[in-house]
């Protein structure tokens, strides 16, 4: 017999002591501390914590009396606009998952995902609305007889052409501010029975196969709304511009965190670096998260659209990507904070941190932004994360030198993916979640990103980490941006390829001139197998969330045909 082990007495869990864990009170709390301090500011609308608590409550009451309730999926295809928000509080409170779609998918892969998640309400921004109705028009077709039409909802927004709205008014879609006049502002909401309920579903951008849709639980939400303060240092009352989309991993969670900080939400429809300028001058804007795309643009913004120096001292959360230390060094030299954090759907976004030390204070800058451009330790919410050798999953030693697969385990991991037993077998592999990430532990235990597995360029034999090419290229004054990949070689296999798009400013009339130059550069500053044999100059292509599409770049750089053996 197994020693049966005691605790020290047999008190047991009851109503008293005993609540399942879920972001939706934190917002019953902001309206009940803070009721007439704003809440989300979008335009000339805006509202209160109280307002908003009462129009959450209605939707999830108007939503319930059309027969939406636990196991109901309800899809939200929007940019960032109050009723988003509001959808992040009021579908889980009428006891459904909130399904936040990507509005730059196209309408193949929206049918794919509505299909897929059974979504028994869209609710729709009205420019968005024809992609919608695309969508499932695609749907119908497929399913014939079987198709049951969706609740279709169409939001309002007064910053876009009323055609659009008039048009799907037309189409039979309800306005969603009539939608909610069917709710009751009073509603009872209940918490989740179990914790472990489902409050959202995300789909991954899937670069080569079907996407998969993440689930995520309540208990995961309330910890990671609380870690994203914590790890942040976010103070009671921030004011957050949402640059970042709120259907990118419900807004690393942001969307939960600002109820329970009782922040104020400033919606950005289009982000631009003239936007992200005027709220921080104009809307006592402390924080906000982008990708390092977006800072990118924030850096290299022409004089006329900036507002500079910066009235206080703006946090920025980077993840999304490996943040080139020249744009980390930038954004700082212009008074904003950089947090480099990072992450995946699958653990709720960012979930590690690049925690900052004050001895680094006394680095030289460039030193700074090497340190911080890693992908750090874990969020206070995860309880495991470590790199470990792809064949046999034991840790690498901390030495930054020896390649491995970054692995997550604790709270912060989804529940799995929709559907799909076999990615969860895969992804849950020897009781971690494997990132498909390939990174570096450093001696003092900071993880860094070298690649994803598939982006590693192998010539002659040697692992080359585009990532790294890519930070030195960003060094260069004429690239405003640069992805690496693999091209085939004769002579070593495969070399590195870089496709740049020179900064506006740059006269790229002669490319081959630039080309010259950028290898110089290069060879100047890495080592001689890392530089680019070949150079292509033109935009990148991108995923629906601003990701470099590697592969697209990959079958360019194949149709290119092989870097031919030097004949001299």
């Amino acid at each position: 017999m197994g020693v049966v082990e005691r605790d020290i007495d047999d008190l047991p869990k009851n109503p008293a002591n005993y609540t399942a864990l879920t972001p939706l009170g934190f917002l019953e709390r902001a309206a009940l501390v803070h009721p007439t301090r704003k809440s989300i500011i979008h335009g000339s609308l805006s509202y209160t914590w109280q307002q908003t608590y009462r129009r959450c409550r209605q939707l999830a009451s108007a939503l319930a009396k059309r027969g939406v309730t636990f196991g109901s999926t309800v899809a939200v295809i929007a940019p960032n606009i109050p009723a988003m928000y509001e959808a992040h509080f009021g579908v889980p409170m009428s006891g459904a998952v909130l399904n936040a779609v990507n509005v730059r998918l196209n309408a193949q892969t929206i049918a794919f995902l509505l299909g897929h998640s059974q979504s028994a309400v869209i609710m729709v921004d009205q420019e968005f609305f024809t992609l919608a109705e695309e969508s499932l028009k695609i749907i119908a077709d497929t399913q014939k007889e079987k198709f049951r039409a969706p609740i279709l909802i169409v939001i309002a927004d007064e910053n876009c052409d009323p055609k659009s709205l008039h048009y799907a008014l037309g189409r039979g879609a309800v306005e969603y501010e009539k939608f909610m006049e069917t709710g009751d502002a009073e509603f009872e909401w209940k918490p989740p029975k179990d914790e472990w309920h489902s409050i959202t579903l995300g789909y991954t951008s899937g670069t080569t196969a079907s996407p998969k849709g993440v689930v995520l639980h309540h208990r995961g939400a309330y910890l990671m709304a609380i870690s994203n303060a914590v790890v942040w240092g976010m103070k009671e009352g921030a004011v957050y511009l949402w640059t970042l989309p709120m259907f990118h991993c419900n807004g690393w969670c942001f969307t939960w965190t600002l109820a329970a900080l009782c922040g104020t939400s400033i919606c950005l429809r289009q982000v631009s670096a003239k936007g992200v300028y005027s709220a921080i001058a104009n809307l006592g804007v402390t924080h906000f998260c982008a990708a390092p795309v977006v800072l990118n643009t924030i850096i290299n913004a022409p004089k006329n659209e900036t507002i500079l120096p910066l009235p206080r001292t703006v946090h920025v959360m980077t993840a999304g990507a490996a943040p080139p230390p020249s744009v980390l060094f930038a954004m700082s030299q212009q008074g904003f904070r950089v947090t480099h954090t990072y992450g995946l759907s699958e653990t709720y976004g960012p979930s590690t941190i690049c925690a900052w030390k004050p001895e680094w204070d006394s680095l030289p800058p460039e030193d700074q932004a090497r340190l911080n451009a890693r992908q750090g330790v874990r969020y206070v919410a995860l309880e495991g994360l470590d790199v470990v050798h792809t064949q046999n999953t034991t840790p690498v030693p901390a030495d930054g030198k020896t390649i491995g697969e970054i692995v997550f385990r604790g709270n912060a991991v989804m529940k799995g993916y929709l559907k799909n037993p076999k990615a969860n077998e895969e992804a849950f592999a020897n009781g971690w979640f494997h990132s498909g990430d390939l990174g570096v532990k450093h001696p003092d235990g900071y993880i860094e990103i070298k690649d994803r597995s598939k982006d590693i360029i192998i010539s002659g034999g040697e692992n080359i980490s585009s990532v790294e090419v890519e930070n030195i290229l960003y060094q260069h004054p004429a690239i405003f941006e640069v992805s690496v990949v693999a091209r085939p070689d004769e002579r070593w296999g495969e070399s590195p390829c870089a496709f740049v798009t020179p900064k506006p400013d740059v006269d790229a009339s002669d490319e081959q001139r630039l080309a010259d130059d950028i290898m110089r550069f290069s060879r100047a500053k890495m080592p001689a197998y890392w530089v680019p044999k070949s150079v292509v100059f033109g935009p990148l292509p991108k995923t629906a969330t601003g990701k470099i599409q590697k592969h697209l770049l990959r079958s360019k750089a194949k149709e290119m045909g092989p870097v031919r053996k030097s004949r001299l």
